[in-house]
């Protein structure tokens, strides 16, 4: 592929991964989700006459809102009113994001160092707009002549979403870390900083005993074989985030992004099913991969930051630069 084929392919990724803010976009017939006043979410203009079924949880849209009434005022309450709405929801059939329901919570919040205002179940959260947040890891390896090479993974072909594409070395969402989380908001507070002790959250207020690199570490482990002792080398070096809207609903993502440097004799292995198998590439040729339909598209996101990072991609002669860096970096 030449390189100004390549870049134009790049540039419609961004442009794609970013496009609830473009012109033509249903944004401005969206209405914000709001809880207690904070705006956490986007609800699409089809999502909303379906929530007004349910007065007892959320009130009618008014100014371009839609809120949860305000009877229901701890984290808990909150959680299973909505909840039972969504599965009640999910017995009708009409909204098919929920045909994926996975018993896996996202805590939602204005800000990732927020305290969770609820849970929602991961399946409906395109249906609110809500963000989500996760943890994605460049392997890499130099050899002694200085030329870097990328692992990357390639998921199960039997995973809900992007079966079969490529991967980061391991990647994985910041969900709530119980199956059936329940907020124990005012009986157990994690810092003083009244932040619900079963949520993961940022800033020295996550759930007790969890971390993001706690996260990363019990993935590289379960995904790649990776050890603690090489896992914990892994530096946090950037985020990315993006807004996107398909037919499910909007999806408003940041990822966690850390750069771990490996052995050059050491191989990842398959673990825990995620995964169907691990290449080892020159950086030349992930790079040209990035042009094509074979990457999940957050984790093409992903490496083309580490890219840009690293310096394979410069301003004097990548015409895009200055786009590729504002793509991965949007604010939720």
């Amino acid at each position: 592929m030449s390189s100004s084929a390549w870049s134009d392919t790049v540039l419609q990724l961004l442009r794609r991964m970013n496009n609830f803010y473009s012109p033509g976009s249903r944004r401005a017939k969206c209405f914000r989700f709001e809880i207690d006043g904070a705006h956490v979410g986007w609800i699409p203009p089809r999502v909303a006459p379906l929530l007004t079924r349910y007065p007892d949880v959320f009130t009618p849209p008014d100014g371009g809102a839609v809120s949860l009434v305000p009877r229901l005022e701890s984290c808990e309450e909150r959680s299973e009113a909505v909840d039972a709405v969504l599965r009640a929801l999910r017995q009708e059939g009409s909204l098919s994001c929920l045909k994926g329901w996975r018993d896996e919570n996202y805590s939602v919040m204005p800000k990732f160092s927020d305290p969770p205002l609820m849970w929602m179940e991961r399946a409906a959260t395109s249906l609110f707009g809500v963000k989500r947040y996760g943890v994605h890891i460049n392997g890499y390896t130099v050899s002694d002549s200085g030329e870097v090479s990328m692992w990357l993974a390639r998921r199960s072909p039997s995973k809900q979403t992007y079966p079969g594409l490529l991967d980061n070395l391991v990647s994985t969402d910041l969900t709530c870390p119980c199956a059936r989380a329940r907020c124990h908001r005012d009986e157990q507070r994690v810092n003083g900083g009244g932040s619900c002790a079963v949520f993961l959250k940022a800033a020295g207020g996550l759930a007790a005993g969890v971390s993001i690199k706690h996260t990363l570490i019990k993935e590289c482990q379960e995904e790649a074989c990776i050890p603690a002792a090489i896992a914990e080398k892994a530096l946090p070096v950037s985020t990315v985030s993006y807004t996107y809207e398909e037919e499910e609903g909007i999806f408003a993502e940041s990822q966690f992004v850390f750069d771990v440097k490996l052995p050059r004799d050491f191989k990842p292995r398959i673990g825990d099913g995620e995964v169907q198998d691990f290449y080892l590439l020159p950086i030349d040729e992930v790079k040209e991969l990035l042009a094509t339909d074979d990457f999940k598209p957050n984790c093409a996101m992903v490496v083309l930051d580490f890219l840009i990072r690293h310096s394979f991609i410069e301003p004097d002669t990548e015409r895009f630069y200055q786009e590729f860096v504002e793509g991965l970096h949007q604010t939720l």
